[in-house]
């Protein structure tokens, strides 16, 4: 009987050479975790964005947990890198919709991040492609479940600021009263001075003399609705009826915009200048309507095209304005412009080049091509009119005479393009670049707190030009 068969052993040298290749594909062949390039957050009422730039694409599983709210997310081909860390220290005490951050290493490859949240949301995550400067983007868009109503905010803030001038009118009041009250005669006060003073008390009033009351301020009243006279003639009074401008200040959030040589971020600028024409238009009245601005964003976050007009039609605005800084990829062109929509081909190639541009802001910005409502939105979008396109070239006409007053127009004329953000059927709308941020003077005064005023006036007094000669029409209620 024989034993068993026993191999040579293998030498050492191969041992050695196969156990470095083995080492040489782990590094260069084998698959690897993606890297994490930058983390960031965008807070805002409307939702709050997480971002998460990578290397590669990040593959996800959700899911929520409703007591107390939060979601968790497991993030697949990535290890608990300093990046992620860095989203906890992103967060604001004051963000809206997110109370907490926690991060950890789930299982190997996997990182798990929880998101405690102030309320119930309707989470959206989604992967974008890489385009302009950035590489693969793994987005979590936290909406509130229930959105606070745009409209409803707007008769808010009118119904406090009528409030607030009732208010001013009563104190108003009660200090004249009470100056005039200090002004009136003391006969007993008066006949007790005399009589220290050793002289004779002065000539009595006959009782059948009418006394005179004093005059009495009237307070400043606001607003209120038009009334008909007995005749049926329309009494002209100010009348309940709200000019709501929309006011659109371009790009935010993940997506700057054009950036000057300086550095100076378009989203930044417009951002600013659209804050100081909101309220110069909420202290104005027109014809005695009072006039509310709504802003598309208030804050550096990030608003599809196609949602900065449903946000307009969903207040009922009578007027949109975006607001931008134009560029050229060089820096002589210099001066401010004003664009309408146009159907049927740009007015020129230059409005042609600048349309595409911004029609692009999406894709720098990040929409979720897949949500529901896109392609609803982008159908109502088609339905331009016009009587629209008419209107708005008035206002961009009205608009093009002030601002030009304050520097060079880059064109005299309104400009014909086919913008995506406006084509609001309703609405007449313009899109405003305010200067050339590529220009380096331009781009200095858009930095100005100055010029920024400046532009501001000029704006308001082309939208109050525009509304004195075409009076919005009635509502069908008082808002």
């Amino acid at each position: 009987m024989t034993g068993p068969m026993n191999h040579p052993p293998l030498p050492r040298r191969r041992l050695l050479q196969a156990g470095t290749l083995v080492l040489l594909l782990g590094t260069a062949h084998l698959a690897r975790g993606a890297k994490v390039v930058a983390v960031r957050m965008w807070p805002a009422e409307d939702y709050t964005r997480v971002t998460i730039e990578s290397d590669a694409v990040l593959k996800t599983n959700s899911f929520m947990v409703n007591d107390p709210p939060r979601l968790a997310v497991d993030i697949e081909g990535v290890d608990l890198l300093p990046g992620l860390r860095e989203l906890v220290g992103q967060l604001k005490s004051d963000d809206p919709n997110i109370a907490g951050l926690r991060v950890a290493q789930n299982a190997p490859n996997v990182v798990r991040l929880v998101i405690d949240l102030k309320h119930p949301i309707k989470p959206q995550i989604f992967n974008l492609q890489p385009v302009a400067a950035y590489q693969h983007r793994l987005v979590f868009d936290l909406y509130p479940s229930a959105p606070p109503d745009p409209l409803l905010q707007l008769v808010e803030q009118q119904s406090q600021a009528d409030k607030a001038a009732s208010e001013r009118a009563a104190r108003l009041l009660g200090k004249e009263t009470e100056g005039l009250a200090r002004t009136q005669p003391d006969p007993l006060g008066d006949l007790i001075a005399r009589s220290q003073r050793g002289e004779a008390p002065p000539p009595e009033t006959p009782a059948d003399t009418p006394s005179t009351p004093p005059p009495v301020a009237k307070a400043p009243l606001p607003p209120g609705p038009s009334k008909q006279r007995p005749g049926g003639g329309a009494r002209q009074a100010p009348t309940e009826r709200l000019i709501i401008v929309a006011l659109d200040p371009g790009h935010g959030g993940e997506d700057p915009g054009a950036i000057g040589p300086k550095g100076t971020q378009e989203k930044q600028v417009v951002l600013q200048i659209a804050r100081k024409l909101r309220d110069r238009i909420n202290a104005t009245t027109v014809n005695g309507n009072p006039m509310r601005a709504f802003m598309t964003r208030d804050a550096d976050f990030f608003v599809p095209l196609q949602i900065r007009v449903a946000k307009a039609q969903r207040v009922r605005a009578d007027l949109f304005i975006s607001i931008h800084a134009d560029a050229f990829y060089n820096a002589r062109p210099q001066g401010a412009s004003v664009y309408a929509l146009s159907t049927r081909g740009a007015s020129s190639a230059a409005a042609r080049w600048i349309a595409d541009k911004e029609n692009k802001a999406d894709l720098v910005g990040g929409l979720n091509v897949r949500a529901k409502d896109a392609t609803i939105q982008r159908a109502l979008l088609d339905m331009s009119t016009t009587a629209q396109i008419n209107d708005s070239r008035k206002i961009g006409t009205k608009l093009l005479g002030e601002v030009g007053r304050l520097g060079k127009l880059h064109k005299p004329q309104v400009e014909h393009a086919n913008f995506a953000v406006l084509r609001a059927p309703d609405i007449p709308s313009v899109l405003v670049e305010t200067a050339f941020i590529s220009n380096p003077d331009e781009e200095r005064r858009l930095r100005d707190p100055k010029y920024q005023d400046d532009l501001a006036d000029a704006l308001l007094r082309g939208i109050v030009k525009y509304f004195e000669a075409n009076p919005p029409l009635a509502r069908n209620r008082t808002i």
